[in-house]
This record gives structure tokens, C-alpha cells and sequence, in this order.
């Protein structure tokens, strides 16, 4: 791709922007982004200062139109920031001056970003999936091609890693489902499986009812052994990059898993309190999962 020709102070700036955005919004990530080299992270801020125009164009309480038109507007800004056409990249906000720059620098290909544009639009057109196949695709495009992202600016040789990256994004998105049941209600999104559903002899009415039985729990202990299955295969991904590269999906990893042990904890009441960790925890896993990454070992004893 062609690199938008900006001066190093303007990137520079752009980066910033970005970095504090990530550091005012990314309650989870920002834990995991601080563990990585400089130049490394500020690309990392980039991709996701760029998840969040996505997310923003979707979540607003706009109607199903102009949210069309936003998510437009963004594929067009990455069009532009992937060719070149704007001399000196100053008709680009700082996400896409700052997304230029990465991706030029780390060889991101901008099908990837193009993924998760199509994920988020998703959601203004389904908000219930049959099955898991289905709600398969929707998590591969909203986080799965993030983690082909990341690994891109995390560096690797091994063939492998993008399965594994892969898996851990759908590990990841299957924990934010498991964790919003209630916030994604109040959208009237379902994202759990009607087959699943079906399988527990739990209907969609009871759910947007509330309605904590032994069916729910059930229904809910599968979803949370899905992904932890494949967290499993997702870790494999460790082993394959840096010792510090590794540090962040590490971490990311880290944090997520115990979301998915406190909601189990809680026997799944994730209508009256939403399972989360505190800075504190945070703060702790991070700490623990970035000194064990560096030590000579397997973080989590993953076997490719």
C-alpha cells in the first residue's frame, strides 16, 4: 500500500490522539496494550481507535440509515488511507493518519479492517442468529479479524498464529456476549443461539423477561465451555510470538477468563450485575500474566 506522506510531528500526533482515546474508552484493553514496546502499542492504539469508530457509528441512537451512512463514510476514509490519494493525509482524521501509517508500517492489509466495518454493520440488520455457525461468522469479523490485526504488528512466522489469533478473538467476542446478555437486550440483540436456546428448553421470552431457572443456567454454563474451548485453542498462539509481543493477548486473555469465572461465580446473574473486574484486578492479572510471559517458560502451557 501507498503511505499517506504525513510530517513524523503530525503522525505523532495522530498517534497520540489516539493513544488517548484508547486510554479514556478501552476499560479492558488498555491493561494489555501498556505491556508492548512503544512503537508497537501506538499501532495497536490505532486499530483500536478504529474498532471504536465502528462500534460508535453503530451504537448511536441514530436511525438505521444514517448509521449506514456512517459506516460508508468510514469504508471510504480507509480507502483513501490505503491508496494514498490524499497527498498529505490531511483530509483524514487522526484514526485514519494514524491507520495509514501502521498499516504501512506492519503490512496490514486493509481487508482486515473492511471485515470488522462489515461485522458492526451486521448488527443494524440481524439481532438474532440461528445457530452457532451463524453467530460464528458474526464474531470472526468483528474480533477474530482484529486479532489477524494485532498479530501483524505483533510479528510472527509460524503459519499457525492465525488460526490460533482467530480462535482467540471468537474466545473473546463469545466472553463480551456471555458478559452484555442484559445491555444487548436493551438493543433487542440476542447473540445467544436460537438452537441453543432450543437445546435447553429456554425461550427468548423468558430471557427478555430475566427469568434465572436451571434451564438458563444450563444454557449459560454452555456458552461459558464454548469459550473457554476456544481460549484453549487461542493460547496456542502464545508460544509463536515475542516473549514481550506475547505479554498483550496474554493479558487480554487473562482478564477475559476471569470475566467468564465470575460470571460462573455469580450462577450466571448477568441481569442484575453485569460480571467485570475491578482496576485492582486488572491491574493484578496484568502484573502476574506480564512477568510469567517473560520468564523462560510456556505462559499457560499451551501445545501447539
Amino acid at each position: 500500500m501507498s503511505q499517506v506522506a504525513l510530517p513524523p510531528k503530525d503522525v505523532d500526533r495522530a498517534y497520540d490522539w489516539c493513544r488517548d482515546l484508547t486510554r479514556r474508552e478501552a476499560k479492558n484493553f488498555y491493561y494489555a496494550f501498556i505491556t508492548l514496546p512503544p512503537a508497537k502499542r501506538r499501532a495497536i492504539y490505532a486499530t483500536y481507535a478504529f474498532c471504536r469508530l465502528c462500534d460508535d457509528a453503530v451504537d448511536e441512537d441514530d436511525q438505521p440509515s444514517r448509521k449506514l451512512e456512517l459506516l460508508s463514510g468510514l469504508r471510504q476514509q480507509l480507502e483513501v488511507a490505503f491508496s494514498g490519494a490524499s497527498p498529505d493525509g490531511r483530509e483524514l482524521g487522526p484514526v485514519f493518519q494514524a491507520l495509514a501509517h501502521s498499516s504501512a508500517t506492519y503490512g496490514i492489509d486493509q481487508g482486515l479492517f473492511q471485515d470488522i466495518i462489515t461485522g458492526v454493520e451486521s448488527d443494524l440488520a440481524t439481532t438474532r442468529y440461528r445457530d452457532f455457525e451463524e453467530l460464528r461468522a458474526y464474531c470472526y469479523h468483528v474480533a477474530s479479524a482484529v486479532g489477524l490485526i494485532c498479530i501483524e504488528i505483533f510479528g510472527y512466522t509460524d503459519p499457525r498464529a492465525r488460526e490460533f489469533a482467530i480462535d482467540l478473538g471468537l474466545a473473546m467476542q463469545l466472553t463480551n456476549i456471555i458478559r452484555d446478555v442484559e445491555e444487548d437486550l436493551d438493543r433487542d440483540r440476542v447473540y445467544l443461539p436460537q438452537e441453543d436456546l432450543d437445546r435447553f428448553g429456554y425461550s427468548e421470552e423468558r430471557l427478555f423477561a430475566g427469568e434465572m431457572d436451571e434451564s438458563f443456567r444450563e444454557l449459560m454454563q454452555f456458552q461459558v465451555e464454548r469459550a473457554r474451548g476456544y481460549f484453549q485453542s487461542g493460547l496456542r498462539l502464545l508460544p509463536l510470538l515475542s516473549r514481550r509481543a506475547r505479554s498483550c493477548p496474554a493479558v487480554m486473555a487473562g482478564i477475559y477468563m476471569r470475566i467468564l469465572d465470575r460470571a460462573e461465580a455469580a450462577d450466571f446473574n448477568v441481569f442484575n450485575e453485569r460480571p467485570s473486574l475491578s482496576k485492582r484486578e486488572k491491574l493484578f492479572v496484568m502484573a502476574r500474566v506480564w512477568t510469567e510471559t517473560l520468564l523462560p517458560m510456556r505462559f499457560f502451557s499451551p501445545q501447539p
